[in-house]
């Protein structure tokens, strides 16, 4: 699923979008987290579709797997 993405910094700064669209993996993210059905997001952006959405939340996944963040305060 991850195919479906696609980093290129000629394309939207270099942000993850769905690959060959100019739609940020980070726009959709979002409008989940704020509790829009896939079929509104669908909507939202026709030229992407469920495989899309899924590889998106695998990405979001993949980038929350971390070990350790620092945010700023001493340990």
């Amino acid at each position: 699923m991850i195919e479906r993405i696609e980093i290129n910094p000629d394309i939207c700064h270099g942000k993850p979008v769905i690959k060959n669209t100019r739609v940020l993996v980070s726009n959709i993210l979002a409008e989940l987290a704020d509790g829009l059905k896939i079929e509104e997001i669908k909507e939202n952006y026709p030229q992407i579709n469920e495989d899309d959405l899924i590889a998106a939340l695998r990405f979001g996944s993949l980038l929350a797997q971390f070990e350790t963040i620092n945010f700023g305060k001493a340990s």
